[in-house]
């Protein structure tokens, strides 16, 4: 995920979901109510053929929203998503306009992708953050005590719960394992002052 870099992938997917907007005819007047009814009742044909001609609708919301966390590809891949629940749900009523509604629900879906990636990514911000925590105050715990520390005590040096405290420790320990350097920052035990850990912690 992310932006776009020329070249990549995201681009040759792009140059094919712009092919396929300019070698699809546009609607006839009267044929998108027509789509909308059939595809209601599971003609798989007419809503292929609605996707297609409201692709680029779709590319045009996500190509305005890139470079907030999701490629366009991946943007239009939602809102495609949401394309299809305004198929479903649109309410087929005099007056209304179906291309304002899918507009709508397309934007949405993508809006929603986006929070939904910005805060995976501080979720994992925050655990990395939370897992350095953890190590450094385990080593010099283990290095003031002269013995492994308890879970308790560390929880209390970093003023967290037992449970936190025994998740984030999963979290390091199964990082060790895999030698993430990614999640964990590499820390030198002889590097540290459990002095100054000390009255940092308790000042």
């Amino acid at each position: 995920m992310g932006a776009q870099e020329p070249g990549s992938d995201d681009d040759a997917v792009m140059r094919d979901l712009h092919h396929q907007v300019q070698t699809t005819p546009p609607l006839r007047p009267g044929e998108e109510q027509k789509l909308l009814e059939r595809s209601t009742l599971g003609d798989r044909a007419s809503l292929d053929r609605l996707v297609a001609a409201n692709l680029a609708m779709v590319i045009r919301l996500a190509e305005a929203r890139q470079e907030r966390g999701l490629s366009v590809p991946d943007l239009v891949m939602e809102g495609s998503l949401g394309f299809l629940e305004a198929v479903s749900t649109f309410p087929q009523t005099e007056g209304s306009e179906f291309t304002e509604f899918a507009e709508s629900r397309v934007g949405a879906q993508m809006d929603s992708a986006i929070a939904s990636e910005a805060a995976t990514v501080r979720d994992a911000e925050q655990l990395v953050t939370a897992a350095t925590d953890y190590e450094r105050t385990e080593i010099l715990l283990h290095k003031l005590l002269h013995r492994a520390p308890t879970e308790v005590e560390i929880a209390e040096k970093l003023e967290w719960t037992v449970e936190r405290t025994r998740y984030v420790a999963k979290v390091v320990a199964d990082a060790r394992l895999r030698h993430d350097e990614e999640l964990l920052a590499f820390i030198d035990p002889e590097a540290l002052d459990p002095e100054a850990f000390d009255d940092a912690v308790d000042g």
